[in-house]
């Protein structure tokens, strides 16, 4: 969960510049910093655990 966390911490540091700069509203910046990343960063958690049962199932055989 920790890396999970501090991919989240990145992520929405990334989303915020990036669209404050394309935009120039704190606002808007805000806001997509706030909901991409969250939802991105359960895909990602999810994704993890999917990929860690692939890796595992793939030792097993």
């Amino acid at each position: 969960m920790a890396k999970t966390l501090s991919f989240a911490v990145v992520h929405f540091g990334v989303a915020f510049t990036i669209t404050y700069l394309l935009t120039g509203s704190i606002v808007v910046g805000g806001a997509i910093a706030l909901i991409e990343p969250a939802i991105n960063t359960l895909v990602f958690y999810f994704h993890d655990k999917v990929w860690k049962r692939i890796e595992s199932n793939r030792m097993r055989a």
